[in-house]
């Protein structure tokens, strides 16, 4: 049978269970699963960190290592159950109908290799075709990729190439021998969202002129609603949901969906009027799971008695058996009813200005050397002019693409790189140029910073008390260790820990709870300035949400001001006050949330906000996607940095945008934008998201 042939379901997967063993215990890792995939069909999977959906993957793979086994239900490909394939057929099978595109594309390229040559040996090795036939289809790939000059890309190294572009490559590599089914494993996460937009819709298209089938892997729910057909919604290794993307996100019929819901920010989420309801409790780990519904703890509608007797089969929803749902009590619940609102938070009262960014540079001195083409030193602009004021208690978000510059301008305000020009005003007093040893401990103490992944901030052998007192020390709080000790149990119950977590290693807590003693020891010494890079990114949005809400507590109660850099636009628009766009070191637009959301907007605003995934079916997007790479910052474009990638450059006159950088400019009190657009030009462009109801 060739590949295009069946018509069945491409994949079954029918009451799956997958489980690995210890020397200790057996722990299940997936029980009772069941999807299927359709010919041409795209299928969401989504659920949290360690629900299962990679051991799901891997299962279809064959691919579960020595201690991992199915053991109860079946994997079928084509209607054949895949664990009665011998290891050859498998095999033939994997890389040539059933590929794989995992979450970091440098684990699936050989960096010794040529592009050109990885391509080439899929086909060559799966379908037996001639060198000369494998380089034409590896061209045609890497064109339908959308990648620049196909024939110098083939010829690179991996290193040579871009993430997103690595990315690309992979995905190439994927189809060179069109499989029937493409498993996607989070692939865009470690990407910028104007590159993950593109890539989203660069599987779309491939999949719709191939005819692939997919199963797409993501905690991203945006993401799924633009690219899936049907979803999948997974929890403690449950499929809880199954049905259309229709289905599961306007007729929700589980309380693990719509809990997953309430805590990511949609359009028209307010961190103080509606703020976003966290879900309580944590993620059971395999070996402690609970009797009856594994979601039954952390559950509003929990019932003891009915929901803790033993196991849950999934059922359809009267009406539609397509819709399916592990809930015992989704016919008596009223989905409809509005959320029990948290307590409103009071808006902190913004205060005087607390630090004061003038004409800020920081440049880099780069060897050029042979390998890269000279002899002579290189300039690297990783900052340009930066100019803005943060006031206490206010949240000013930066957000920009990798390579704008944003953890630069972090650097130089910590004190871990020192300006090359302008001025950092704390108070008046200029810091620019005092690196962090030369800094008063006070200084040290009043900017402190989350980073973006927890598991490298902590010392793997050092206590979570110790951790806090050893920050405490270093700030010279407290008179002696009693005092300390009092303090670091003060610091645990802000970040909502418990105290308890003290004497634990931080091999034995969550992702969430790392980032919650990181924000502990940000604030050990009262800081009075919070530089958060990126301090949800490595989290689940179950958990991004609580410490989220915990971050504005905190600011609430300490008046803090809090940088917040970022890509992810949804929550920038729910938690700041004002932003801050940065392009390739520059700052292009400024302004309150509501004006940088809204129209006018500067072109790259424009093309970031089209980017964002959103997890609501009402919400219309204007689709931009930006062509090509952020520009080198030791090679950037004359004139306006941005007039590379920007649609709007045909509607300025001459070639201004190529050979004249504009100034910032006023557009309205606070609104500052760095473009050649007139106010007339600006004033015609219409809003790039749009929510087709006006009730929330």
């Amino acid at each position: 049978m060739t590949k295009r042939e069946y018509d069945g379901p491409i994949l079954e997967i029918d009451n799956l269970s997958i489980s690995f063993f210890t020397r200790l215990r057996e722990i299940p890792a997936v029980m009772d699963f069941s999807v299927s995939v359709k010919p041409g069909e795209a299928v969401g999977l989504v659920g949290e960190s360690g629900c299962g959906k990679s051991t799901v993957a891997l299962g279809v793979m064959q691919d579960l290592g020595a201690n991992g086994r199915v053991v109860g239900g079946s994997i079928k490909f084509k209607g054949r159950d895949l664990s009665e394939m011998s290891d050859e057929e498998l095999r033939d099978i994997r890389g040539s109908q059933i590929a794989m595109i995992y979450q970091e594309p440098m684990a699936s390229l050989n960096p010794a290799m040529r592009i050109g040559k990885q391509l080439m040996e899929v086909p060559m090795i799966h379908a037996g075709i001639s060198e000369k036939e494998a380089y034409a289809r590896a061209l045609q790939l890497v064109t339908d990729v959308k990648l620049p000059d196909p024939e110098r890309i083939l010829k690179a190294y991996p290193h040579q190439l871009s993430g997103g572009q690595q990315q690309r490559i992979v995905i190439a590599m994927a189809l060179m021998s069109e499989p029937s089914l493409l498993i996607l494993d989070e692939p865009t996460t470690a990407l910028d969202v104007t590159v993950e937009a593109a890539i989203v819709d660069l599987v779309k298209d491939l999949g719709r002129k191939y005819g692939t089938s997919m199963l797409f892997i993501s905690h991203n729910l945006g993401l799924v609603l633009e690219t899936c057909d049907r979803i999948c919604v997974m929890y403690s290794g449950e499929a809880v949901e199954r049905g259309s993307i229709e289905d599961v996100f306007d007729e929700m019929q589980h309380p693990y969906t719509q809990a997953l819901f309430r805590s990511i920010p949609l359009p028209g989420a307010d961190k103080n009027a509606r703020p976003l309801i966290a879900i309580p409790g944590n993620f059971p780990l395999p070996h402690e799971r609970p009797l009856g519904c594994n979601f039954g703890p952390r559950c509003d509608y929990f019932q003891a008695g009915r929901c803790d007797q033993g196991p849950i089969m999934m059922q359809d929803v009267p009406g539609n058996e397509r819709h399916a749902t592990r809930c015992l009590r989704f016919q008596e619940i009223d989905w409809a009813a509005p959320p029990e609102l948290a307590e409103l938070k009071e808006k902190g009262e913004i205060g005087r200005v607390v630090l004061k960014m003038d004409k800020l540079k920081k440049y880099y001195q780069v060897a050029a050397n042979s390998m890269f083409g000279g002899i002579a030193t290189k300039v690297v602009k990783a900052n340009e002019e930066l100019s803005f004021e943060a006031r206490e208690s206010e949240t000013l978000a930066i957000v920009g693409e990798s390579g704008c510059g944003k953890s630069t301008f972090a650097k130089v305000l910590m004190g871990l790189e020192t300006a090359t020009e302008g001025r950092i005003l704390l108070d008046g007093q200029d810091i620019g140029n005092v690196a962090i040893e030369d800094r008063s401990t006070q200084n040290v103490a009043d900017i402190q910073m989350v980073f973006q992944n927890p598991f490298d901030t902590l010392n793997p052998s050092m206590t979570v008390g110790r951790q806090v007192i050893r920050a405490l020390e270093i700030f010279r709080i407290g008179k002696n260790n009693k005092d300390r000790q009092r303090r670091m149990l003060e610091l645990l119950d802000l970040v909502k820990l418990p105290r308890e977590f003290a004497n634990r290693m931080p091999r034995q807590l969550s992702g969430g709870q790392k980032q919650r003693v990181g924000i502990a020891r940000a604030f050990a010494g009262d800081a009075r300035i919070v530089v958060a890079d990126e301090p949800v990114s490595a989290l689940d949005v179950s958990v991004q949400a609580a410490v989220t809400d915990l971050l504005m507590e905190i600011q609430r109660e300490q008046k803090t001001t809090l940088l917040f850099i970022s890509h992810d636009l949804s929550i920038v628009r729910y938690l700041s006050d004002r932003v801050m766009v940065m392009y390739l070191g520059h700052v292009v637009e400024l302004g309150t949330t509501d004006q940088v959301f809204s129209p006018p907007y500067h072109p790259y605003t424009e093309a970031l906000l089209s980017a964002v995934p959103i997890a609501d079916t009402r919400v219309k997007k204007k689709h931009i996607v930006l062509e090509g790479d952020v520009p080198s910052a030791m090679n950037p474009p004359p004139g306006c940095p941005f007039q590379t990638r920007c649609r709007w450059k045909s509607q300025v006159p001459g070639n201004k945008c190529e050979t004249v950088l504009p100034a910032l400019r006023s557009l309205a009190s606070e609104h500052e934008i760095k473009c050649h657009l007139t106010d007339a030009q600006l004033a015609e462009m219409e809003p790039v998201i749009e929510l087709e109801l006006a009730t929330q």
